[in-house]
C-alpha cells in the first residue's frame, strides 16, 4: 500500500500523534492505517514506561460541572509549562474531570484499594464460584473482582467518550504526542445529591 499525505493526516486525526510518528507507524504497517493505529498504541504504552521516572513539575487544574448539580476537577500533571499552557493539554483535563463527574471513581488505581474492601470482595465472590470445578476457581474469582474493581479504578475505566480506551491509555497518549510524562496527580469529584 502507498502511503499518501491523505493516510497520513487521517491516522494523525484519529490519533493526535505527530505527522513523522504517523509516517513511520505507515510505514512499518505497510499502509494499513488499521494496523498503525495499533503501533502508535503500542509505542504510546512503551514511551510512558520510559518517561515514568520523570519528575511533574507543571500541570492544569480541569474542571466540569453538570447542570449545576455535579462538579469535578482533575489535576493533570505534567514536566513543562509549554506542554501545561498547551490548548490540547487543558482540553483533555477538561475531559478527564468530565469523566469523573460521570463515573465518579472510588480509587486512582488499583494500590489504593484498602485490604478490607478486597477482602470483602473475595469473600462475596467466593461464596459465587464455589459450585464451579476446583482448578477453575481461582481465575474465575481473579475475573470477577478485576471486573468489580475496574468500575472504581479512574485509570482501568473505560473512557466516556470514547469506550475503547481506558484512562491509562489517554494518558499514555498524551505523553507520547507531548513528549513528556503526563500523569493525574489528584482529583475530586462534589455532588448537591
Amino acid at each position: 500500500m502507498e502511503i499518501t499525505t491523505d493516510s497520513i493526516k487521517e491516522l494523525r486525526e484519529a490519533t493526535g500523534v505527530s505527522v513523522m510518528q504517523c509516517k513511520k507507524a505507515l510505514e512499518e504497517a505497510g499502509g494499513d492505517i488499521a494496523k498503525a493505529t495499533v503501533i502508535l498504541k503500542k509505542h504510546s504504552a512503551a514511551s510512558a514506561l520510559k518517561k515514568a521516572d520523570r519528575s511533574l513539575a507543571a500541570g492544569i487544574i480541569g474542571s466540569y460541572t453538570h447542570d449545576g448539580n455535579i462538579g469535578a476537577m482533575v489535576f493533570l500533571s505534567c514536566e513543562t509549562d509549554f506542554v501545561a499552557k498547551n490548548p490540547e493539554f487543558g482540553v483533555l483535563a477538561r475531559d478527564l474531570a468530565m469523566h469523573v463527574a460521570a463515573t465518579n471513581p472510588s480509587f486512582a488505581t488499583s494500590d489504593e484499594i484498602p485490604e478490607e474492601a478486597k477482602r470483602a470482595a473475595t469473600a462475596v465472590f467466593e461464596k459465587e464460584v464455589a459450585d464451579k470445578p476446583a482448578e477453575m476457581r481461582a481465575k474465575i474469582l481473579e475475573g470477577k473482582l478485576a471486573s468489580y474493581f475496574r468500575d472504581q479504578v479512574f485509570l482501568d475505566q473505560s473512557f466516556i467518550k470514547d469506550e475503547s480506551k481506558t484512562i491509562r491509555d489517554l494518558l499514555n497518549e498524551a505523553t507520547q504526542k507531548f513528549g513528556e510524562r503526563v500523569e493525574v496527580s489528584r482529583f475530586a469529584r462534589l455532588s448537591s445529591r
